[in-house]
């Protein structure tokens, strides 16, 4: 029987409690144990970003006529985040409610921009296989033919291929700092330069690495030029609520002057109910999410970034060694920062997924090659020895011939040998179908 409104209500204690039942079969990101989806910047960052976002809930970012407290907060963000990336006083952008939504906006205003400035018609998007999907979603919604252009053995995407498939049809291309399976920076320079060459618009997907980069160059760490100061990137995403320990959901989209910015607005003056004005995909946008972002931004300043950026950079360093050293395990071509994948050549790493999520660890699964992933956070300092110590117990099991726990391990397989990936857009519809029935 379907769930119904409850005929009477029940007291607030009442309905926290069950609500804080609800966790006890989530992930458990506060010890640790979960490699992605939360970014834990610690107990007293939490509770601010708790209370930021309560006293801005009600507050509507439609309209910065009606609050301008959430406008000032907006500029400012999206300033801070524009200064970090090495972006002049020319330099424009919006707050999103997300990566998605910031892919989406600029991959609007590129295809909007190829219209009325270049005559296209038919516009191409083109990125590596390694991109995050929200490039193809937003393809799939604005009618842009995506074209994937395949990776060199680095795992950075392959030059000569982009050049190949560059056409006077394409409106985007587009390179990660970093892509999320394999942590390993795109040939940033080398794109833009193509893309000027082409006339092309070149957009940096930074919303994994936008909010750490900055920090981790400033600590030293070497890294091939990816923002602002590259000539011919013209665009920039990057998630707040990632390494920049914002709420959920935070994002901006960066352009390097307004008159980029203005193809991602929408804006509407025939409409009865007066006129209509909107700076990105979402109509009403939580007041909470822009809020929390300024006051963690504020809270942490470059100091409590470094601090953090630094303990992540040595996690990671010391669990990239320590897998290495695991017989039959290997990290996967030679990650920049806090996220990496580490495949086999001699076990299942799907099965040894499915050993460590026995023991509690939730490592996410990626294909062509095989492997398991890893999104460092400062949670993962406390537990990294054990992680590994566990790997290895779980690796050197499967080794011997233990068999894996049931998990995972026999779907990934399945998908494996299919080579039609239509097939698996299928499945993987028929899984979302199930997770959204009615209860």
């Amino acid at each position: 029987m379907a769930k119904t409104l409850p005929q009477s209500g029940k007291p607030s204690s009442a309905v926290l409690s069950e609500l804080k039942a609800f966790h006890a079969d989530d992930a458990k990101w506060k010890d640790g144990r979960t490699f992605s989806l939360v970014y834990n910047a610690g107990d007293e960052v939490s509770q601010l970003l708790k209370d930021a976002y309560g006293e801005f809930i009600a507050e509507n970012g439609l309209s910065p006529v009606a609050f301008p407290s959430l406008r000032r907060m907006e500029c400012e963000v999206v300033s801070m985040a524009a200064g970090l990336m090495h972006g002049d006083g020319d330099v424009a952008g919006t707050m999103t409610s997300g990566g998605t939504e910031s892919i989406m906006m600029a991959v609007k205003a590129a295809r909007d921009h190829g219209r009325k400035e270049r005559g296209i018609t038919a516009p191409e998007l083109l990125v590596p296989p390694s991109i995050h999907p929200a490039f193809d979603k937003a393809a799939h919604y604005f009618g842009v033919k995506i074209v994937h252009a395949k990776l060199a053995p680095d795992f950075r995407v392959d030059l000569a291929e982009v050049e190949r498939l560059l056409t006077p049809n394409t409106v985007m291309l587009v390179g990660s700092a970093p892509p999320y399976p394999h942590g390993v920076i795109d040939p940033i320079t080398e794109l833009a330069a193509l893309a000027t060459k082409h006339g092309v618009w070149m957009h940096v997907d930074a919303c994994l690495g936008g909010f750490f980069l900055p920090f981790a160059e400033k600590l030293g760490r070497p890294l091939p030029p990816w923002d602002f100061r590259v000539p011919g990137v013209v665009s920039i995403s990057a998630d707040l609520h990632k390494y920049g320990y914002a709420a959920k959901g935070a994002s901006v989209v960066l352009y390097r002057n307004a008159g980029f910015r203005r193809h991602q607005f929408f804006t509407w003056g025939g409409w009865n109910g007066g006129l209509y004005a909107s700076p990105s995909f979402c109509g009403t946008r939580p007041g909470g999410a822009i809020a929390a972002a300024w006051a963690v931004m504020h809270h942490l300043g470059e100091a409590g970034y470094l601090e953090r950026a630094k303990s992540v950079l040595a996690s990671t360093d010391a669990m990239k060694r320590g897998i290495n050293t695991i017989p039959g395990l290997h990290v996967l071509g030679e990650p920049h920062v806090g996220v990496f994948a580490f495949g086999s050549n001699t076990l299942n790493v799907y099965e040894l997924g499915d050993a460590m999520d026995a023991r509690g660890w939730k490592l996410d699964r990626q294909m062509d090659p095989p492997a398991l992933h890893c999104m460092v956070t400062p949670a993962h300092a406390a537990v990294k020895d054990v992680f590994l110590k566990d790997l290895a117990e779980c690796a050197g099991a499967l080794s011997q011939g233990h068999p894996a726990p049931e998990g995972s391990a026999v779907m990934y397989g399945m998908v494996g040998a299919i080579g039609d990936r239509s097939q698996v857009n299928e499945f993987l519809l028929d899984f979302l179908d199930g997770l959204f029935e009615r209860v």
